[in-house]
């Protein structure tokens, strides 16, 4: 069958990268591995907790020309559709054993008594408060519902309201700020300070390290399944992950390298043309801002400040960084909807369909396929990171609503 069309907009080959070896010791000083473990046997006791599945979309290969596919579908992690439930919740159970151990009147709290609800009285009197475009924001949301604490989240001007809703049904207060994502984040920054609320940001910046290290944690718990998950004996060679402010393409990147060493796979890392935010450090070799003056509709991508924990890790682990535009998003949600040859369909979100459209447009460059080692024996995992998280604009998309693809 045919492919829509994708092409790779901008390509930088990261030379900084280090030589296949085993996970250094510089990289595990950034995201520690007893870290990752912690937050992983946390969010695996929560209730509800299911591992999500990894698909072997076979069909979409072969169309590809490649070997295999496995495509992580995060697309119903706890409700949420969205992988982000493992990261800004956990972060705010972090947040409040962190508030708690610090008052005298509550002595010893472990995260098991936040999750328990041990506390009930003084966490309902801490605010937590993040900006977000929609996935983020939802799960410090949940997370503050779940354990108990007030929430306030910040939405720039282009978040649809649909998103808004969806953070408020938690029982968060939303507050709109001009402007774009990255406006966002610094007026929530100033509200916190000023009020004494406390920040579950996913983006790390110098004086603001240890809650997106949580985050960056949590969402390890997705790698870790799908490593897990994956056929024995089989090591994935590429992986295209999402770039956004690098937060979760440097987990993954990390617990990569944690799991495989030496063989680890080819990382590349794609980003929307209006928010290259990685693509630009990488081509710079040091962090870069971009002004974002058109919003992607890969809304969860866009981002134009560098997480600085992600992208130390990036800087080292991930060996190409790409743009590309939004015209394929559209018709390969739409693809991977009907299901390719015997594929079951799925529900992919804007941002979760990245990796694909990366993916096809660089097996479309046959310069760029040599260069990143693509051929027919490649085994490609895919990172699904949304489903349908914003409904009206999936249908928009697709033609059909996310129910009528499940069905």
């Amino acid at each position: 069958m045919s492919l829509p069309t994708v092409s790779i907009v901008q390509s930088h080959h990261n030379t900084a990268a280090l030589p296949p070896q085993p996970c250094p010791d510089s990289i595990k000083a950034v995201l520690p591995p007893d870290r990752c473990a912690v937050a992983q046997e946390m969010i695996s006791n929560w209730e509800g907790y299911q591992s999500t599945p990894l698909l072997n979309l076979q069909g979409l290969a072969n169309a590809v020309g490649i070997q295999s596919i496995f495509y992580k579908d995060e697309s119903d992690r706890f409700g949420l559709r969205s992988f982000k439930a493992l990261g800004g919740a956990y972060a705010v159970q972090q947040v409040l054993q962190q508030v708690l151990s610090q008052q005298p009147s509550s002595g010893s709290v472990s995260l098991t008594d936040i999750n328990d609800g041990k506390f009930p009285n003084e966490v309902k009197n801490i605010t937590v408060v993040t900006a977000t475009d929609g996935n983020h924001g939802r799960s410090v949301a949940w997370g503050a519902e779940r354990f108990g604490c007030e929430c306030m989240i910040y939405m720039h001007a282009n978040v649809s309201q649909a998103r808004q809703e969806a953070v408020e049904a938690f029982g968060a207060t939303v507050i709109r700020v001009d402007g774009n994502y990255d406006d966002s984040v610094r007026q929530a920054d100033l509200d916190a300070k000023e009020n004494g609320w406390h920040i579950v940001s996913d983006t790390s910046y110098p004086g603001y390290m240890e809650v997106p290290r949580d985050v960056m944690a949590g969402y390890t718990l997705m790698t870790t399944e799908a490593m897990d998950q994956l056929p024995e004996s089989v090591i994935p060679s590429h992986v295209f992950i999402q770039g956004g402010c690098g937060g979760l393409a440097g987990a993954v990147c990390a617990d990569l390298w944690f799991r495989y060493g030496k063989d680890m796979p080819h990382i590349v890392v794609v980003e929307p043309v209006p928010a290259a935010c990685l693509y630009e450090s990488a081509k710079a070799g040091e962090e870069r801002i971009v002004n974002i003056t058109e919003e992607s509709l890969m809304a969860g991508l866009s981002c134009g400040e560098v997480s600085a924990i992600g992208w130390e890790i990036l800087h080292a682990g991930a060996r190409h960084f790409t743009t590309i535009s939004d015209a394929p998003i559209g018709p390969l949600m739409q693809l991977l909807a009907k299901g390719v040859e015997s594929d079951e369909p799925v529900v992919s979100g804007e941002s979760a369909i990245a990796g694909i459209a990366g993916l096809i447009g660089a097996v479309n460059d046959d310069q760029l396929a040599r260069e990143m080692n693509l051929d027919h024996q490649s085994r490609i995992l895919i990172f699904g990171t949304e489903g349908a998280t914003d409904p009206e604009l999936y249908e928009a998309l697709v033609g059909v609503p996310a129910e009528a693809v499940l069905s």
